[in-house]
């Protein structure tokens, strides 16, 4: 089981099957990150942010027996395309950072198994959680990168 949840930790940081996002933020300039390249219809500052509330959200969703879920989708994406100003910017890149140390931590507790169903009531399981949000990192991380590519700051 320590094999699987080693695995799943790297999965969870990216970098498997895909870019990760640390290696995205580097290549991405302040001043690009509320820009919609190609009549795309987010900005890379749009899907890191909903990248980051979803993991949040599934997180919470794992570790409180008082979980409330947001609104879909109105809560789960940012109201601006770009952030305020710089700071807010490094406040949600290291709050994603922070809470995705905090999964994989969750993952490797030995009080946890994987198998366990989330303290919220139902029958998700701890696994399951994790799996989602690795997918739906994988997915995100996709379009981040084609923004980059559109941007002209990524060559395939």
């Amino acid at each position: 089981m320590d094999n699987l949840k080693e695995s799943l930790v790297k999965h969870l940081k990216g970098g498997e099957a895909f870019m990760p996002i640390d290696k995205m933020i580097e290549k991405i300039p302040f001043l690009e990150l509320g820009k919609r390249p190609a009549d795309l219809p987010y900005s890379f500052f749009e899907i890191f942010s909903h990248i980051r509330f979803t993991q949040k959200d599934i997180l919470d969703y794992c570790t409180q027996t008082d979980y409330k879920a947001p609104q879909w989708p109105k809560d789960y994406w940012p109201e601006k395309s770009s952030p305020d100003d710089e700071n807010a910017w490094k406040e949600l890149v290291d709050a994603y950072f922070k809470e995705r140390d905090e999964l994989g931590e969750l993952i490797l507790s030995e009080e946890k198994d994987l198998m366990d169903t989330v303290p919220s009531g139902g029958n998700h399981t701890l696994f399951r959680e994790i799996l989602l949000v690795i997918e739906h990192t994988a997915y995100h991380s996709g379009q981040l990168l084609i923004i980059l590519r559109h941007l002209g700051l990524h060559s395939s």
